[in-house]
């Protein structure tokens, strides 16, 4: 009961500080107003500047946060001992990694939807604009090419996963279009969406595995190609026409990951199979800690990164959704609250 008890109270915590934490920074900080003009509304070009509605750019911050920080970084910092990771990522990300998302989010909003780079140069000097930038391009070079190999050795290795995957591409295209022309809301269709995903899930792994011909030469590298040709497509496509859609679904199917997991966690707490107290240390002694790893401080604040504070927020912040929000207001649920969904992700692999 333990271990459900910690979960519980977790996402309680979560709740109370959107409504109060939150809420003050919104209204005393930043002063939201819901008339104030937007860049989505003052820029609109129907391709990346899109009013949109607020739960719809959730999902797209959400998923766009929320890839394998908050799940590898908490699973390594166990080491440490459950107690560390567990306070550094509730209330990190309370008082630290929401507020960055947050305040991110609104500075772009009152500068025309630019990057934290532009904005930058403009407020500080050009130089900062240089360094920024820099900073960013090899950030975003990093990432594309680390998830990018990950992602290419996964195709190579199991076959049966690239159907489940790229099944998803047609489909949000599919409901990109629909809504877009229809004027409909995205709940239905995406919801629909997913239990498709699932059927390319059973389609890849029990009836079309594929497997790229010998002759093509190394698969990493030819799936490492694809995905990157992917990643530039993605990237100038109206974000109506595949981002919103595509995240929105994948939010989805985060949510419905989250709320089987908690319920594993009920199950195995109530019958007693699992107690977080009794399965491991709340905290491990100095000379416990497996051989070659660093100390607790500060290399825990840097592990975990994603599900407490993470400065590579700001890049999803003030690159994408600044550019979506269809009124001030809006912000908080988006900078804040999926910030603080992600932390919860964190939290229920910690207690995993």
């Amino acid at each position: 009961m333990t271990t459900l008890a910690i979960a519980v109270f977790a996402f309680i915590g979560y709740l109370v500080a959107y409504h109060t934490y939150g809420r003050w920074i919104a209204r005393r900080v930043f002063q939201l107003d819901a008339n104030a003009p937007v860049p989505s509304q003052q820029l609109c070009d129907d391709v990346d500047y899109v009013p949109t509605k607020k739960e719809v750019i959730f999902g797209h911050h959400f998923t766009s946060i929320a890839g394998t920080g908050p799940i590898v970084g908490p699973a390594i910092a166990v080491f440490w001992g459950w107690l560390p990771a567990l306070l550094w990522v509730v209330f990190g990300s309370i008082f630290i990694g929401a507020v960055h998302d947050f305040s991110a989010l609104v500075v772009s909003l009152r500068n025309r939807g630019q990057t934290v780079g532009d904005i930058a140069g403009r407020m500080i000097a050009p130089r900062a604009k240089v360094l920024f930038l820099t900073i960013l391009f090899f950030a975003l070079m990093i990432v594309l090419a680390i998830f990018g190999l990950v992602i290419a050795k996964v195709f190579s290795l199991y076959p049966e996963s690239v159907v489940a995957v790229w099944v998803e591409l047609p489909i949000a295209i599919a409901i990109g279009l629909y809504v877009h022309r229809r004027g409909s809301h995205l709940l239905v269709p995406s919801l629909i969406a997913l239990g498709l995903l699932y059927v390319g899930i059973y389609v890849g792994a029990y009836w079309l595995p594929i497997t790229l011909p010998a002759s093509w030469g190394n698969p990493v590298v030819v799936w490492t190609l694809v995905l990157l040709g992917y990643c530039f497509v993605a990237s100038v496509l109206p974000v109506w026409l595949l981002l919103q859609p595509r995240d929105f679904i994948n939010s989805h199917e985060l949510v419905l990951a989250l709320i089987i997991l908690i319920a594993g966690l009920a199950v195995a707490g109530m019958s007693g199979q699992a107690d977080i107290t009794e399965s491991a240390p709340a905290v491990v002694a100095a000379e416990n800690i497996p051989e070659g790893a660093p100390p607790i401080l500060p290399f825990l604040f840097i592990t975990v990164a994603c599900g407490a504070v993470s400065g590579f927020h700001c890049l999803v912040s003030s690159g994408t959704s600044s550019k979506q929000v269809a009124a001030e207001p809006d912000a908080q649920a988006v900078g804040y609250g999926a910030m603080l969904l992600e932390s919860g992700l964190a939290v229920i692999v910690i207690l995993a």
